[in-house]
């Protein structure tokens, strides 16, 4: 079986601002407000979530399938 990371550092295209942040284990997250300068993140195009665009780990569903399950 798979160990699923659930930490992930998302950066902030806009500012550049990095935050480490605890992923649903179950869901993707569509969207993320950076906290330092207020930014609203989406997706990027063929993205599932704002993990798989801008942090250094995928989501949970794309780490256990390599596909999104969302």
């Amino acid at each position: 079986m798979k160990q699923i990371q659930l930490k992930s550092t998302i950066t902030c295209p806009e500012c550049g601002f990095r935050k480490e942040e605890i992923m649903p284990a179950d869901a993707c997250q569509f969207f993320y407000e950076c906290t330092n300068c207020g930014k609203m993140l989406k997706p990027r195009k063929g993205d599932c979530c704002v993990y798989c665009s801008y942090g250094t780990v995928k989501c949970p569903p794309m780490q256990e399938t390599g596909k999104c399950s969302c």
